[in-house]
C-alpha cells in the first residue's frame, strides 16, 4: 500500500482487466460448447474427413491386390501356355513318328494298299453303272 492510494487503485483496475478477460475466454468456451450445431458441424466433418482417408487407404490397398493377382494370373497364364506348347509338340512329334512308320509300312508292303485302290475303283464303277440305269 502507497500512501497515496493510487497503487492499491491500480492494482485493482489491473485485477479486474485480467478478471474480465477470463471470464470473457470462459463464456467464449461456454457459447463454444453451447452450441450444438457448430459442433455438430466440427464433427460431421472430422468424421468426413475420416472416411475419405479410409477410403483412399481402401482404394490403394484393392489397386495393390489387383496388381498383385493380374501378375499371378498373368504367371499362371504363362506356365499353362508354356506347358500346353510342350503337349502339343510332343503330340506333334507323336504324329509324325507314326505318320513315318505307316509310310514306311506301306513303301515295304504296297499289296494290301493296292487292293484297297482297286476295290474303291470297282465302288465307284458299280455305282455308276447303277445310276446310269435308273436315268
Amino acid at each position: 500500500m502507497t500512501g497515496n492510494g493510487t497503487g492499491d487503485t491500480e492494482a485493482l483496475r489491473e485485477e479486474i482487466r485480467r478478471t474480465r478477460v477470463e471470464l470473457g475466454e470462459t463464456m467464449e468456451a461456454l457459447a463454444a460448447k453451447a452450441d450444438v450445431k457448430a459442433r455438430l458441424k466440427e464433427s460431421a466433418g472430422q468424421a468426413r474427413e475420416r472416411m475419405r482417408e479410409q477410403a483412399a487407404q481402401t482404394v490403394a490397398r484393392v489397386r495393390g491386390q489387383a496388381v498383385q493377382n493380374v501378375a499371378r494370373v498373368r504367371g499362371q497364364a504363362v506356365r499353362r501356355a508354356e506347358v500346353a506348347r510342350a503337349q502339343a509338340h510332343d503330340k506333334g512329334e507323336l504324329v509324325r513318328a507314326q505318320a513315318h512308320e505307316k509310310s514306311e509300312l506301306v513303301r515295304r508292303n504296297p499289296v494290301p494298299w493296292a487292293a484297297i485302290a482297286a476295290g474303291a475303283v470297282a465302288t465307284v464303277v458299280v455305282l455308276m453303272i447303277v445310276r446310269g440305269r435308273r436315268r
